[in-house]
C-alpha cells in the first residue's frame, strides 16, 4: 500500500457508534479510504496521512478533539451549548486551541443522522410524529442547510491542506423525483356507495361545482383531475428521469383513501406507471402499529408489479423510531423516504445523502438505506402557505444547498397537485420550475 492510499486514525476506543459515524463521513460522504487503530505505536511510527480523534492529542498531528458521545450507550440528555461556526450554528463545543475545529464534528454528524433527538421525550402531533418545530435545527436556523455534508467537506479540506497529495473522488449532484399516490382518483373508480357518499357531502356543503365535476368525470365526458400520469411520464421523457412512485396500497380507513387493492384499473394505472418509473410501497396509517398490515400491502403490491417491493415511504410521513425502520427491515424494505419533515422543508438529519440507520436502542447500524428528501408540495402550500412564487424561491434555496455539496436533492409530489385546478391553481408551474433548476 503506498502512503497516500488510505487514512489513518487514531481513537481510544473502537464502539459501534464511532464506526458508524467514520464510515458514514468517509466511506459514503468523502469517498476515502480509512483505517482506525488504538494502537499507539502504529499510529506513531506510520507515514500514512493521518489524523488523533481523541480528548487529548499526543502528537503534532492533525487533532479532532472529541467529546463523550461516540464512546456512550444508551441515550442521555446531552448538552449541546450550541456555537457559532462559518456562519453556521454547530454543537458539542471542545473550547480546545490545539483542536482543529472548535466543537467535535463527529458528534454532530452522529447526533444528527442517527436522530438522536427523536430517542428522547417529545410532545408528539395528532399524527404521534416528531415534528420540524421541535428539532434542533429549526431551533438553530439549520434546518434548510445539509450541514452534514457541508461539515464532512470542511473535514476534506482541513485534510487537503495538511496532505495536499490526498485525492478525493468527486460526487455528483443528482436529483430524484419521488410521488405519493395517497389517492389515484378523485372520483372515478370509486364505487356506487362512495361516490354517493360524495355527492351527500358535496351537497350538504353547497359544493354546486365538485357536484358537477364529479358528475361529468361520472358520465365519462371529462377526465378525472387527479389522473395526471400521462404529464407526469411526459416530463419524466422529457428529463430522462427515473422517479420512485409510493403506492398507498392498503384497507379503506379513515386516513387511507385510495382505490379497492382489486380494482382492476387502478391495477393497470400501477403496472403502467411501472414501466417508467420504480415502484415502492406506501405503508397506511396505522401499519406501524399493526405490523401485519404492512406484510398484507407489500405482497398484494408485489404481485401487481411482478417484482419484488423493496423501498418505502411511511403514508402521513408517520415515521417512529426505531419502531417503523425496525419493522421495514423485518419486511425486506431496503430503503426508505421517509426521512423529512411534514410542517417545514429541509434536511431533517441534516443530510443530503443516502446514510444507513442506526438502531440507537440496539447500538447498531442497520442495512436499511435512508434517503432524506428536501421538499414536500403539501408542505409549501397547506403547512406554510405560500404562494407559488414564493415556493419557487424556497426550492430555489434548497437545490442550490445541496448542489453546492454535491449530494442527492429529493422532492415528493402528489398527483392531484399536477391538476391545476382548485387549491393547486399555479403549482404545476412550481413543479416545472422546480424540474428546470434541478435538470439543468
Amino acid at each position: 500500500m503506498k502512503s497516500m492510499d488510505s487514512l489513518l486514525i487514531f481513537v481510544s476506543k473502537k464502539t459501534n457508534r464511532l464506526r458508524y459515524t467514520f464510515k458514514l463521513v468517509f466511506s459514503d460522504l468523502l469517498k476515502y479510504p480509512y483505517k482506525l487503530t488504538t494502537n499507539l505505536d502504529e499510529f506513531q511510527s506510520s507515514d500514512l496521512p493521518k489524523f488523533i480523534y481523541n480528548d487529548k492529542p499526543f502528537s503534532d498531528d492533525l487533532f479532532f478533539r472529541s467529546t463523550e458521545l461516540l464512546f456512550q450507550r444508551g441515550v442521555e440528555n446531552p448538552f449541546l451549548d450550541p456555537i457559532d461556526f462559518e456562519g453556521i450554528k454547530a454543537f458539542f463545543p471542545v473550547y480546545d486551541d490545539e483542536s482543529v475545529l472548535p466543537f467535535d464534528v463527529f458528534a454532530a454528524i452522529f447526533y444528527l443522522t442517527a436522530r438522536y433527538e427523536e430517542y428522547q421525550p417529545y410532545v408528539r402531533d395528532q399524527h404521534g410524529r416528531f415534528t420540524a418545530h421541535l428539532s434542533i435545527s429549526a431551533e438553530l436556523d439549520i434546518l434548510r442547510k445539509p450541514v452534514v455534508n457541508i461539515w464532512a467537506l470542511k473535514i476534506k479540506a482541513i485534510l487537503k491542506e495538511k496532505y495536499p497529495s490526498l485525492k478525493f473522488r468527486q460526487l455528483k449532484f443528482r436529483f430524484v423525483p419521488t410521488y405519493d399516490i395517497d389517492s389515484a382518483f378523485a372520483y372515478s373508480q370509486k364505487g356506487f356507495i362512495r361516490s354517493l357518499g360524495g355527492y351527500v357531502l358535496d351537497i350538504k356543503d353547497f359544493n354546486w361545482e365538485k357536484v358537477a365535476q364529479r358528475t361529468l368525470v361520472l358520465t365519462r365526458m371529462e377526465k378525472d383531475p387527479y389522473n395526471t400520469f400521462d404529464l407526469q411520464i411526459e416530463y419524466q421523457k422529457q428529463n430522462k428521469l427515473r422517479p420512485i412512485y409510493f403506492i398507498l396500497f392498503g384497507r379503506y380507513g379513515q386516513y387511507d383513501k385510495n382505490l379497492n387493492v382489486r380494482n382492476k384499473t387502478f391495477r393497470q394505472m400501477i403496472k403502467r406507471i411501472g414501466d417508467y418509473a420504480q415502484i415502492g410501497i406506501h405503508p397506511s396509517y396505522n401499519t406501524t402499529e399493526y405490523t401485519e398490515r404492512l406484510s398484507f400491502e407489500i405482497d398484494n403490491l408485489s404481485r401487481v408489479i411482478n417484482k419484488e417491493v423493496s423501498c418505502s415511504r411511511q403514508h402521513f410521513l408517520r415515521l417512529m423510531l426505531p419502531q417503523t425502520y425496525r419493522s421495514l427491515v423485518e419486511h425486506d424494505i431496503t430503503d426508505d423516504y421517509s426521512m423529512g419533515y411534514a410542517a417545514l422543508p429541509g434536511f431533517r438529519a441534516g443530510i443530503c445523502s443516502s446514510y444507513n440507520f442506526y438502531d440507537l436502542d440496539m447500538e447498531a447500524e442497520t442495512k436499511l438505506r435512508i434517503h432524506p428528501f428536501a421538499v414536500m408540495d403539501g408542505t409549501l402550500k397547506d403547512y406554510m402557505d405560500l404562494t407559488p412564487a414564493d415556493a419557487i424561491e424556497q426550492i430555489r434555496v434548497l437545490i442550490n444547498e445541496v448542489k453546492a455539496v454535491n449530494g442527492t436533492f429529493i422532492s415528493l409530489w402528489h398527483n392531484d397537485t399536477f391538476s391545476n385546478q382548485h387549491r393547486w391553481v399555479g403549482w404545476l408551474r412550481v413543479y416545472e420550475e422546480l424540474l428546470k433548476m434541478a435538470v439543468d
